[in-house]
């Protein structure tokens, strides 16, 4: 189990607070307690707390292609990684570690969006491009691993794999969802896409969310995969 949170500022480069950043990043420590490291660029500010069980030396996160222009951070396991690695290996990229978070890079760079058809196994993660100014970020088919979002007013775009990192964020607003809490008391659970918050969304099974800088339009979840 890891944990994974960011900050993007989709209509502009505003400056990214670090020191807020680190909180959001560590109110997840239980998610990760053997590293936490953030990446923080004009607009982007990414953070990962991680539990090191596989490439234990070089496995850390935030992790960057060969050029240092597109960047992942990652909740999970990718099962079928070595096959992936070798395909993309084939295909002419270079690999630095033994983890299955670099499988995500090069898949990323292959294959854009349709990199998620390519995975199995259970994961959250969100890549950023910066040539293309994209972020991308997708859930597992099954909604193993946990992903929430919010649109704050201020047009800052936030995520983590908790529903408290948002809680940090001193622009995100408590508004409680009353439809949320009807749910609760009918089903025993919030359904997705709903949170007990009117702000923050929660990202469905086989859905990816794909921003550009300067995009005019709201977020829209896609869904890659249903049952």
């Amino acid at each position: 189990m890891c944990g994974i949170v960011g900050q993007f500022d989709f209509r502009d480069k505003r400056t990214i607070d670090q020191e807020l950043l680190v909180r959001m990043n560590q109110s997840q420590l239980h998610r990760g307690p053997d590293e936490g490291e953030v990446y923080i660029e004009p607009g982007l500010g990414l953070g990962h707390r991680r539990l090191s069980i596989m490439d234990v030396s070089s496995g850390q996160q935030p992790l960057f292609n060969e050029d240092k222009t597109v960047i992942v951070i990652f909740n999970g396991e990718i099962y079928n990684f070595q096959e992936l690695a070798k395909q993309l290996i084939e295909l002419g990229h270079q690999f630095g570690t033994h983890s299955d978070t670099e499988v995500i890079v090069h898949a990323w760079e292959e294959w854009g969006e349709s990199c998620v058809n390519y995975f199995r196994g259970m994961f959250a993660f969100a890549v950023w491009d910066q040539n293309q100014e994209i972020l991308f970020m997708a859930r597992d088919h099954m909604g193993v691993k946990p992903f929430y979002y919010a649109l704050l007013d201020s047009g800052m775009f936030i995520f983590s794999s908790e529903l408290k990192a948002l809680l940090r964020h001193p622009d995100f607003k408590r508004e409680i969802n009353p439809h949320a809490v009807e749910d609760y008391f009918s089903y025993g659970y919030i359904p997705e896409p709903k949170t007990i918050y009117h702000q923050a969304n929660k990202l469905s099974p086989g859905f990816y969310l794909k921003l550009k800088r300067g995009q005019k339009t709201q977020p829209q979840p896609y869904q890659y995969w249903d049952t």
